[in-house]
């Protein structure tokens, strides 16, 4: 298909649909009946499972159609066998990827069956031969019955049954019957045969048939096979194959076996003249396709060596075939095929949805004037914003045939204007859910219209891809260039998943040049109850009603024309009789499908329609197990409607092979044709399939074609049938045995077959089931189906072994089919299982989601193991499922062929804590969050101007509100959380529908100063109060006229403000404390009065709350007062010990609480007086920023800089209960919402969610609370040293261990560095007064003192060389180094021994000192400085162009990192001077290095940066190695023996091993799932590792780099 051509498809034009190419080999294998059993069972035994593991391997599945193996002979009880065979052929062809047929022709020519059905002329000629043998006539009139509702009438062959009852009977009790009668069904179809024959040879000689007329009376099975599947016009000749086997030794084998034979074991001469010439017709035109055996049949050897021949040449003919049709490589494809993988199963996507509803349309009939109504809304609205059309109606009511012909009508008159898009919601994978459903339908437009499609970073995320959606439409409607026509039919087949049904997803209104039709049962999930809540207008609704009965009546006539039938009057009136009764048209269908069996001479008293659509379904199924067996059809239809989603027609044979009661049925009277082999024969499966077509469905699923039922009431009522308790346990447990692959590969299965009293122990050839395929090929039918089927078969057992506590089962699933799909698993499990182990898995994932969800491409699974190991590891001791998963996990990464970390401890965010999830979506830092709790909404503002409205009870995105372009100060919902009005830096308030999700208003203010954005909306009176700068407004809320403009305060100076509705009276307070009384009506001033003591410097109120209950406002001001004002006048004021952050009420207005320094003090708020409610303030270690106050909990949550949120208890006077770590960032604002807490920060552009119900046996290790960057390590990362938060005059002593905090150290000013000398037992303290400190690890007592060297001179870092001897400490412009022995007790700093002064201009930032006197020191301004002592000179070498913030020395002194603030970091030869590698990172977030390390052995270095990464390098080439993200920027880095130990702002102890091979793959990439470049300049050097030096070679320094990128592997080329 061309590009234009699948873009016209995309965009919905009448155009021609291709065929899809297959997925499926499906081979029909044509033989004759005995002398084909051998051949037969070899290939069944050898070569099919090697065809079908080739097949495995490119991703196909592979079917045997075999209509003789397993079954006794060819004979039916309704002589349907030969049309089925020719029906199976054609849909082989039509379906199958390459290879079609396979004929195993030998010297026999076959079964010749009488024809079913002949035409009424025909019969008529031949009975004017036969009348006259009056015997004969008889006969035939017996059993050829004349059908008048054939067009043109015929004569049929009656079933066996019809005259013989028992022919077909299967209780043992009519054994003897049963045996006489199909004794007397041979000796009838002999003289029917011999009579038919005889007249048919006289008609043609006469010249009244022709010679093909007369033929089918003499042709066999196999010939009719073999002209259908090669030698007919339009076969499939290239995926056709002849066996031919020429028997070398006739003569001396049993010819009964090999030859056709009459009943006196004579040859049967005609038949081998006829299969003479069909020989020659093979040899003859299709030479090309025949393989040719000649075999002494009677040498078992040489049989033996035929039959191993057959299989290989089969394998390679069929597997070759196969390979043509494969597509090769990347050819043939598009570039942006190449470019977007996504493209092919989109393509599929679509074109199953359009042929659908071609299909659908074809034959429907009436509704012409709901169809007119349906045109008539969208082309009349196209231009208008407007509600989408609803289309409801009972379930059969026909919506879905509305749906299509209405979108195949707009499609006729579309005249490429405009853009059309179907999703026959359900009936498909891609359909069903409804993330998969929008991100479908955003490729599918953004290709139609030539726009950027999303990136996996949106579509991986639901609400990124509802709000790509959105916007989309909004392009859509502003390019006025095409019309948007979406139509969605069935809602309600959607997964609830995702809050699918509760449709935030649907635009409530349409941008002008969309149109949304949707389609729903009027009572599943609600839907169309929501609809009606946000879409009020009338006439956006139609509903389906029943069909009158002169519609069906003219239904009924169109479909039995269509299928060349008519009925009776009789039957006729009944069918209407029944449709009366209900009216809908799917019961028309059902009734349709019945009657159109029914002959003119079936008896009215056994016909019989249902008047309901149900009963009519379940007449359905009494009829197929009535012909087929009610243990066939119960288990088949059992095994489909059990599976998760739908099952291929070689995995349903598959594992009706497995199923003991289904062979025992089938093998009653005959054993099957080995006794290591058994499987269910494909005859009996082909016959129940026939009498269900039209009610089976294919679609794909998981890669394959899979088969489902044609509606929901099918599938409800074979559930309802089916899958009793028992047997549903008894169906899963069979699934989950065939997709965990139990018996494959060889595996014997012991079964009796109690009827014929046998029991053999045989292999039931089922396909296996790997995990993968092949490398890139993994087995997602087995990832989809078998946690479903283990669950629900109550194999918890298999399900924790296989599943659930499977690294390898884990990582793959998430790398082949996304993390989502794995956390599905999880969440089924844990409703069935109460365990919590599992519980913290589910968690485990979720928390490291949004990761995954942010890679592009092939998720390496390094990431996946690692991300594991570094959560679960905290509870490894604790449960025995994840300390299996956590060994499963290093021995996977100590296996790993390319570099990589591997944790030794957890440091990443636990499972199981309070944190339950992280939402995005903004750009920039969270400003406001407006909670509206009675209806569960969320509105979130930013930075960025976008505001984003959340279900917070289901954590969905309703609405993104794009209107703003500057920073939101304030929001404001009132109607019941149905609007909103919000201000903005860009200098307007911006009124909302929330129920739409669209603006509707734009009022222009002065925000100049905004500061203290207020918003009150008094909804009696309509009025919108604002509050910007000095001044405020008020507004009507409908047409934003103004109505009020006061300014009171002083220019420039922001104000407070308050509305009483109540008592029609606003509140402003002032700059200096004056408090300002008007009429909020009129704007009347009514009085103004000053605040006791609150003038003076800095009076200047920065905060307010409004409680109405008790008619006050609370205002802070910045000197630190406090004032609480009266609607009446009264005031009352207290001066906290700080400036006043911020005043808050609690949720019953009880109570309020007051934000100052870091403290949170509480007040009574039914007080005149300011009077507490604690004896005493809450404390946090640094400032605090946000509070909560929860009367229903009875606590308080707080929010500080310090990272933390702390929960204290009301009712026990304010105790602390509990501390929440991770937020990452200050906590700038809190809402609480049940037990739902959200935190956010005006830094972050994220929302953190928690919950205070978590299990607090789950609480891990307490990290520990360093937010500077300033930490030091020692015994091994055992003990952490960093100054107190909030209190920089302290070292807390962390023992890491324990999780708590070991020792105090007193320091006489703040913190400003840290070194330890591990071996010396010595922590440094470099204090803000220039003094460094010196203590004794082993004891704090005493301590040594460097003073400082002048006044005013901070130290601004400190440095030990690598073995300790040497001390650097830095200030902004001097060095000072000393040399550093152990003393007893205390150690001695001897020197200055020298001094450093720079000549630079700017300051230092960092330094390293070598044991060798030397001295590295970088500057503010980019320099970086080599000092060497003993010759007192400075070398300079070359600059970087931003700060330095990183220099690290190897252990062995020879090299060293620098790093900046910018992307280039640098490694030097320090004994030259200069770089050997220039490593430029340019990351996502990157800002430079803050940390780094050489190993042990100085062959990496490990480096941390504020990107959040940990990277490791190879010194040697300056090649990137590894990359791992860490959540939180790195502060420390110490090696270790075989890795490091680091340090993190979050508080967690990194330890972490890193293992690289000696020989790197040219393919790895360490940067395949970052979204970074790297690239690496090295000088021409050599690396002498004895000597440990690095030589520059003579000339001028040259190099070339090589890109890293996440395309192509990140190793570099050096010279």
């Amino acid at each position: 298909m061309d590009s234009q051509g699948f873009k016209d498809i995309l965009r919905g034009k009448e155009t021609s649909l291709p065929t899809e190419p297959s997925n499926t080999v499906r081979l029909f294998i044509s033989s004759t009946f005995s002398d084909m059993a051998e051949e037969r069972n070899a290939l069944m035994e050898f070569a099919y499972p090697d065809i079908q593991a080739f097949c495995q391997k490119h991703g196909l599945g592979f079917e045997v159609v075999d209509m003789r193996w397993g079954v006794r002979d060819y004979a039916t009880v309704d002589h349907r066998t030969k049309e089925l065979c020719l029906k199976e052929i054609d849909f082989c062809q039509k379906t199958s990827m390459g290879p079609s047929f396979i004929a195993l022709v030998g010297n026999r020519y076959g079964f010749r069956p009488i024809p079913r059905v002949i035409s009424e002329e025909e019969f008529n000629i031949l009975f004017s031969k036969i009348q006259s043998n009056e015997s004969d006539a008889q006969l035939l009139t017996k059993w050829f019955w004349k059908d008048m509702n054939t067009i043109p009438p015929t004569y049929v062959l009656q079933p066996i049954t019809t005259h013989l009852p028992h022919y077909a009977a299967t209780n043992p009790s009519f054994a003897e019957l049963q045996a006489q009668e199909y004794k007397e069904w041979r000796n009838t179809e002999k003289q029917l045969t011999k009579a038919l024959r005889l007249a048919a040879l006289e008609a043609q000689i006469e010249g009244l048939i022709t010679l093909e007329q007369k033929h089918k009376y003499f042709k066999s099975v196999t010939e009719s096979e073999i002209e259908c599947g090669l030698l007919a016009c339009g076969a499939n000749k290239e995926g056709s194959t002849i066996f031919l086997r020429e028997v070398k030794d006739l003569n001396q084998c049993q010819i009964s076996g090999l030859l056709d034979v009459r009943e006196d074991g004579s040859t049967d001469t005609e038949a081998q003249d006829l299969l003479q010439n069909l020989k020659n017709r093979i040899l003859t035109d299709h030479k090309d396709c025949v393989k040719t055996h000649v075999v002494e049949m009677s040498i078992q050897k040489n049989k033996m060596a035929y039959l191993h021949k057959l299989c290989d040449q089969a394998i390679a003919v069929v597997n070759h075939q196969i390979l043509k049709c494969l597509p090769s490589g990347n050819a043939g494809q598009s570039q942006s095929e190449n470019q977007h993988p996504w493209l092919g199963w989109l393509r599929q996507e679509v074109i199953h949805h359009l042929s659908s509803s071609q299909k659908k349309s074809q034959v429907f009939s009436g509704r012409q004037d709901l169809l007119q109504k349906i045109m008539s809304y969208i082309q009349e609205r196209h231009s208008q914003v407007y509600p989408p059309l609803i289309i409801h109606g009972v379930s059969g009511s026909g919506k879905t045939a509305l749906m299509c012909k209405a979108f195949e009508m707009l499609k006729q008159t579309n005249n490429g204007s405009s853009l059309m898009v179907l999703r026959l919601l359900g009936t498909s994978p891609q359909s069903s859910e409804i993330h998969d459903v929008l991100k479908s339908i955003c490729y599918q437009l953004c290709i139609a219209l030539e726009l950027q499609p999303p990136s996996s970073q949106i579509t991986n995320i639901y609400n990124e891809t509802v709000r790509f959606f959105h916007q989309l439409l909004t392009t859509v409607s502003e390019r006025k260039v095409e019309n948007l026509v979406l139509f969605f039919d069935s809602l309600d087949q959607l997964s609830p998943s995702e809050g699918a049904h509760r449709l935030h997803w649907l635009p409530k209104e349409c941008p002008a040049n969309v149109c949304i039709v949707v389609s729903t049962l009027p009572e599943e999930g609600g839907i169309l109850k929501t609809l009606k809540d946000s879409v009020t207008d009338p006439e956006c609704y139609i509903e389906v009603k029943p069909l009158s009965a002169e519609q069906g009546s003219q239904m009924i006539e169109m479909l039995m024309a269509s299928a060349g039938r008519r009925l009776t009057n009789d039957q006729q009136e009944i069918v209407l009789g029944s449709f009366r009764k209900c009216g809908q048209p799917l019961l028309l269908k059902l009734a349709f499908d019945e009657a159109k069996r029914w002959s003119s001479y079936t008896p009215i008293t056994e016909l019989m329609i249902a008047t309901s659509t149900k009963e009519a379904v379940s007449l359905l199924y009494q009829c197929l197990e009535q012909l087929h067996g009610k243990l066939l059809v119960s288990h088949a239809l059992g095994y489909i409607v059990a599976s998760r989603s739908g099952l291929s027609e070689a995995e349903l044979k598959d594992i009706l092979s497995l199923d003991d009661e289904v062979l025992a049925d089938i093998y009653q009277y005959w054993a099957p044709p080995s006794n290591d082999l058994i499987r269910f024969p494909t005859l009996p499966w082909t016959r129940l399939r026939n009498d269900l077509e039209g009610y089976l469905v294919e679609r794909q699923a998981d890669g394959s074609t899979v088969l489902g039922l044609y509606h929901r009431q099918f599938i409800e009522v074979a559930r309802d049938t089916y899958l009793t308790n028992t047997e549903k346990s008894n169906r899963h447990g069979t699934l989950a045995d065939y997709f965990m692959g139990k018996w494959s590969m060889g595996t014997k299965r012991p079964i009796l077959l109690p009827l014929i009293n046998k029991s053999l122990n045989a292999d039931r050839k089922v396909a296996s089931q790997p995990l993968w395929f092949s490398d890139n090929m993994p087995n997602r039918r087995k990832m989809s189906e078998l946690p479903y089927h283990l669950l629900n078969a109550g194999c918890i057992d298999e399900l924790q072994g296989e599943i659930l506590g499977n690294m390898d089962w884990i990582s793959s699933k998430i790398v082949s089919c996304g993390i989502q799909s794995v956390i599905k698993d999880f969440e089924m499990s844990v409703k069935l299982i109460s365990s919590r182990e599992i519980m913290l898995l589910r968690d485990t994932l979720r928390l490291f989601q949004p990761t995954i969800n942010f890679i592009e491409g092939v998720i390496d699974p390094v990431i996946v193991f690692t991300e594991m190991l570094a959560r679960m590891h905290f509870f490894q001791l604790s449960y025995r499922l994840i300390d299996e998963l956590c060994q499963q996990c290093t021995g996977w990464l100590h296996q790993y062929p390319h570099p990589t970390f591997i944790p030794t401890c957890g440091f990443f965010q636990p499972p199981g804590g309070p944190l339950q999830t992280t939402v995005t979506g903004f750009k920039k830092g969270v400003t406001v969050m407006e909670l509206c709790p009675d209806h569960d909404l969320l509105v979130v503002g930013s930075e960025d101007g976008i505001m984003i409205v959340w279900n917070i009870k289901d954590i969905e995105v309703i609405h993104t509100l794009t209107g703003h372009n500057d920073g939101i100060r304030c929001i404001k919902m009132f109607e019941k959380g149905t609007r909103a009005v919000s201000g903005s830096l860009d200098h307007t308030l911006l009124l909302w529908n929330l129920v739409t999700g669209k603006q509707y208003l734009c009022i222009h203010e002065d925000h100049t100063t905004y500061e203290n954005a207020y918003l009150h909306v008094d909804e009696k009176n309509s009025i919108i109060y604002s509050a910007a700068g000095s001044q405020v407004y008020a507004w009507k809320i409908e047409s934003g006229a103004p109505l009020l403009n006061l300014s009171p305060g002083v220019p420039n100076f922001p104000l407070q403000a308050a509305v009483f509705c109540a008592h029609q009276l606003l509140i402003t307070v002032t700059e200096g404390g004056t408090v300002h009384l008007w009429d909020s009506a009129t704007g009347e001033l009514k009085g103004s009065r000053q605040l006791p003591g609150v003038g003076g410097e800095d009076a200047n109120p920065v905060c307010s709350c409004f409680i109405p209950r008790h008619g006050k406002m609370v205002v802070g001001f910045e000197n630190g007062f406090l004032a609480v004002i009266s609607s009446g006048g009264g005031v009352s004021t207290e001066k906290m010990s700080s400036a006043v952050v911020f005043v808050v009420p609690s949720e019953d207005e009880s109570l309020f609480a007051a934000g100052f320094g870091k403290q949170v003090q509480i007040f009574r708020a039914d007080s005149n007086a300011l009077r507490t409610f604690l004896d005493s303030p809450l404390e946090h270690e640094d400032f605090v920023k946000s509070v909560v106050i929860n009367n229903g909990r009875n606590i308080i949550l707080t929010g500080s800089q310090d990272e933390t949120i702390r929960i204290w208890s009301l009712s026990h006077r304010g105790t602390l209960l509990d501390t929440f770590y991770g937020m990452g960032v200050s906590v700038t604002s809190l809402a609480l919402h049940g037990g739902t807490l959200i935190s956010s920060s005006k830094n972050a552009y994220y929302l953190k969610l928690w919950t205070l119900d978590y299990d607090q046996q789950h609480k891990t290790l307490t990290p520990f609370q360093e937010r500077s960057g300033c930490v030091a390590l020692s015994d091994a990362g055992n003990r952490v040293y960093f100054p107190k938060t909030g209190d920089k005059h302290k070292i807390v002593v962390w023992d890491s261990k324990q999780g708590r905090m070991a020792d105090i150290v007193e320091a006489s000013a703040e913190v400003k560095c840290l070194e330890v000398a591990e071996n010396s037992r010595i922590l440094f303290v470099g204090l803000t007064s220039g003094t460094v400190l010196a203590f004794p690890l082993d004891q704090k007592q005493d301590v040594a003192c460097i003073p400082p060297p002048g006044n005013n001179m901070e130290v601004v870092c400190l440095s030990l060389s690598k073995q300790e001897n040497r001390l650097a400490v830095a200030y902004h412009n001097l060095i000072l180094l000393y040399d550093v022995t152990k003393g007893d007790p205390l150690p001695v700093l001897d020197g200055p021994i020298h001094s450093v002064h720079p000549g630079s201009t700017s300051s230092i930032c960092k330094t390293a000192v070598l044991e060798d006197q030397r001295l590295l020191y970088g500057m503010a301004s980019g320099e970086i400085y080599l000092f060497n002592c003993e010759m007192d000179n400075t070398c300079q070498l070359e600059p970087h162009e931003r700060c330095i913030t990183c220099l690290e020395t190897s252990n062995s002194e020879t090299l060293a990192l620098s790093g900046c603030e910018d992307s280039v970091q640098r490694l030097w030869n320090i004994d030259s001077g200069q770089w050997v590698h220039e490593m430029c990172y340019k990351g996502f977030f990157f800002q430079g290095v803050d940390c780094a390390c050489f190993s042990k052995d100085d062959r990496f270095i490990f480096t941390g940066s504020q990107d959040r990464a940990i990277k490791a390098w190879d010194v040697s080439s300056g090649s990137l190695l590894a990359v791992q993200y860490v959540y939180a920027s790195v502060t420390r880095l110490l090696p270790t023996a075989e890795g490091f130990i680091g340090t993190t702002k979050l508080g967690y102890i990194i330890r972490e091993t890193f293992q690289c091979p000696q020989n790197i793959s040219p393919q790895y990439n360490a940067l395949k799932n970052i979204k970074a470049t790297c690239t690496v300049k090295s000088r021409n050097t050599v690396h002498n590792e004895k000597a440990g030096k690095v030589t520059a070679k003579m000339g001028k320094p040259w190099w070339r780099c090589k890109e890293q990128n996440n395309k192509t592997s990140q190793i570099c080329q050096i010279v």
